[in-house]
């Protein structure tokens, strides 16, 4: 979602920013926490805090610390859809292909935007989020995840080659590639392409809207 179909990563960089040094980890920077992007909130401050030296953070603690950055990345300007991204969502159910959101996210305001943004394509049942995995990415559960929600909504049995994935964040790449998912990685922040190639994407295109204008090539 953050990236790929909000324009929001730079929004929640900041905030990431702002939080840890609050909380007195100074060594942290916006361009780590692009690379961090996907993984869960969770995962994110114990990872900071074991380099820090911190090794037992409570379950108190890291609510407290991601309730500090939500209410930071809440006071910014609002995200604004990715360009492209409507675009080539229209065309992806006009082809008969259902999307699902599959998202470390945990920011329930921007959850809630994506019916007003994005009307008529996602239902709340093809939704993977923070709140549901144990495991955020690059364990592929959350996409292993998404997959059998479709597979119960719909009472199929489709496997990993009827689905693809389309990831900016390189722990997101890595995430679809674990689940044995087509991954197409789409370069919408300041990383290089290759922090996503190397983490296995099968293609990568600079831009939402570039994967739109391609549609007819890639996913028919």
């Amino acid at each position: 979602m953050d990236g790929v179909l909000f324009d929001s990563m730079k929004n929640h960089a900041q905030s990431w920013c702002e939080t840890m040094l609050h909380f007195g980890f100074t060594d942290f920077t916006a361009a780590e926490a692009y690379m961090h992007e996907g993984r869960t909130g969770a995962g994110t401050i114990n990872i900071v805090a074991s380099r820090n030296g911190v090794r037992n953070v409570t379950e108190k603690e890291e609510k407290e610390i991601y309730q500090y950055k939500c209410d930071i990345f809440n006071r910014m300007p609002e995200a604004q859809p990715m360009p492209g991204a409507y675009e080539l969502l229209k065309k992806v159910v006009s082809a008969g292909i259902t999307p699902l959101v599959v998202t470390g996210s945990g920011q329930r305001t921007l959850l809630n935007r994506l019916n007003k943004n994005f009307p008529d394509i996602f239902r709340p049942e093809l939704m993977v989020t923070a709140f549901d995995v144990h495991r955020g990415k690059p364990d592929p559960e959350p996409y292993l995840m998404g997959m059998q929600k479709y597979n119960d909504f719909f009472h199929t049995s489709l496997t990993s080659d009827s689905f693809a994935v389309v990831e900016n964040a390189p722990l997101g790449v890595q995430a679809g590639v674990a689940a044995g998912v087509f991954t197409i990685a789409v370069n919408t922040g300041p990383l290089p392409d290759e922090a996503l190639l190397s983490r296995g994407a099968n293609l990568l295109f600079p831009s939402m809207q570039s994967l739109s204008d391609h549609f007819d090539e890639v996913f028919c």
